[in-house]
């Protein structure tokens, strides 16, 4: 499959690809260009026509492209979920979840193109300037990179690329180089729907191969980007010679706090949904620390492994399949070589702990974990759930805070007023309440706070963020 730079289909100047696999199966999918960084130039230079372009187009036309395009998505829905279960090794089950969010997704900022709106400024509350009308509006801020992971590619797309188009943006997305089929597939949606193609490219390759453009080009007016902490600290100081903004929404430790009145079933099944299966556990917001009254840890625990045992893991495509593989080899072998590491150091292995085949890992629970462990000290990127104990409520708050990261928990209390008192404690970017932190509508609010983030996703902030307000002053002093 080709990328696609301009809005046309185009292969990698240097005649390079890269093999798209099935990371179930090992099955060869397709193959796609392996971009270069005279790739990207080209990309830069189509997008600046095209911030003209969109710059001029009606809020209207905006709107019904994306809502086209949620239409088109929707009629392909089944398409879609397959080529992505495909590539991803997400069960179906998850794939069909993702692609009827991101239909939902394009639906609303469709909506929210038309909603863009600024406001007026009373002059004639400062003395002297009675005379004048200001007022502010909304205005695109011109070419805006899109950098999206592997682990829910269309959905974190479309947490993006619609919301700045919806502000009348170009964009530039770098796709993730292990599964980009599906989202090229969006991608030639949009145009379909009448995106001018000089406003839509889309990058497929490495990092390494693509050279800084995207980040440092004084073109480029903002870099949105989903993925770890170490290479957003890399794309902050590269965009910071141009005081380009950017977005982060990146990882952490998130927590889920048990207390002694929870639900204990309904605390467990969190975990198996909110960590184990999800995505195996391939999710910024999974829950990767499970902190457990003492009062209620052994029935908690014994919930927990019975709920683990029941797990199926197997081929993604089933119906009945809960978990499938990791995305590639490499990921697997990186989450064995952490559990291993968490063993070493006195940890101890109650249900899983081993790699199945190559990209497969069974859904682990660890206990006797400490602080130091790499399971706590930053994410295990895969279905692994170190549980521990706490007496004291104001201890595990403690211990919650002290991470460097700070992006989603959740609390367990069928008190309300418990839950709510922990949750306003815990300086993250949200708090679920009796469902696991792995939640993430598109009109609530979504972004980290420390090590785990910079601004905030949902329908209305990202369109927001990804425009300017322009104040227009009207001096209209005159004899009456």
């Amino acid at each position: 499959m080709d990328m696609i730079i301009a809005g046309r289909s185009a292969q990698a100047l240097s005649g390079r690809t890269i093999e798209i696999k099935n990371p179930a199966t090992g099955e060869l999918i397709d193959s796609v260009p392996r971009a270069s960084a005279e790739d990207v130039a080209l990309a830069i230079d189509s997008a600046v026509r095209g911030r003209a372009i969109m710059r001029e187009m009606p809020a209207h036309r905006r709107s019904a492209i994306l809502r086209q395009a949620s239409d088109t998505i929707q009629a392909r829905h089944e398409e879609l979920s397959q080529l992505l279960c495909r590539e991803n090794g997400k069960t179906i089950r998850q794939c069909r979840g993702e692609m009827t969010a991101t239909a939902r997704l394009f639906l609303d900022f469709a909506e929210e193109a038309k909603r863009l709106r600024g406001q007026s400024i009373p002059m004639d509350a400062v003395p002297g300037l009675e005379h004048m009308i200001a007022y502010t509006q909304r205005q695109p801020l011109g070419v805006v990179v899109g950098i999206v992971p592997f682990n829910y590619p269309a959905e974190l797309f479309a947490h993006k690329i619609p919301g700045a188009l919806a502000a009348g943006n170009a964009v530039i997305v770098k796709l993730p180089e292990q599964c980009p089929l599906t989202v090229l597939e969006i991608g030639r949606i949009l145009l379909e729907a009448g995106l001018p193609g000089d406003a839509l490219s889309m990058i497929t390759g490495f990092p390494q191969d693509l050279g800084d453009g995207l980040v440092t080009h004084p073109e480029v007016a903002m870099v949105s980007f989903t993925g770890g902490v170490v290479a957003a600290r890399l794309i902050a100081e590269k965009a910071a010679a141009t005081l380009k903004r950017t977005a982060f929404e990146l990882g952490g430790v998130d927590a889920m706090l048990v207390l002694d009145d929870a639900d204990l079933d309904l605390a467990a099944a969190a975990v198996v949904q909110g960590r184990l299966t999800n995505g195996a556990g391939q999710i910024c917001c999974a829950v990767k620390q499970v902190l457990v009254a003492e009062p209620v840890y052994d029935r908690f625990l014994s919930l927990l492994l019975d709920k683990v045992k029941a797990i199926k893991l197997g081929d993604p495509q089933g119906d009945d399949t809960e978990i499938g593989p990791l995305i590639c080899e490499a990921a697997a072998e990186r989450v064995h070589r952490e559990v291993q590491q968490c063993v070493a150091m006195g940890a101890k292995v109650l249900a899983g702990g081993e790699r199945i085949g190559k990209n497969f890992y069974a859904p682990t629970v660890m206990v006797d974990v400490a602080a130091d462990m790499p399971c706590l000290t930053g994410e295990i990127f895969g279905p692994v759930a170190p549980i521990t104990p706490f007496r004291e409520v104001k201890e595990a708050i403690a211990t919650i805070n002290a991470s460097p990261y700070g992006l989603q928990a959740s609390v367990f209390s069928e008190s309300v007023h418990h839950a709510l008192g922990v949750a306003r404690r815990l300086e993250v970017g949200g708090v679920v309440v009796n469902g696991p932190g792995s939640f993430r509508p598109g009109n609530v609010p979504f972004g980290g706070v420390k090590q785990s983030g910079i601004g905030c996703e949902s329908i209305t902030d990202t369109v927001r963020e990804m425009s300017h307000e322009t104040a227009i002053v009207l001096n209209q002093r005159s004899g009456l």
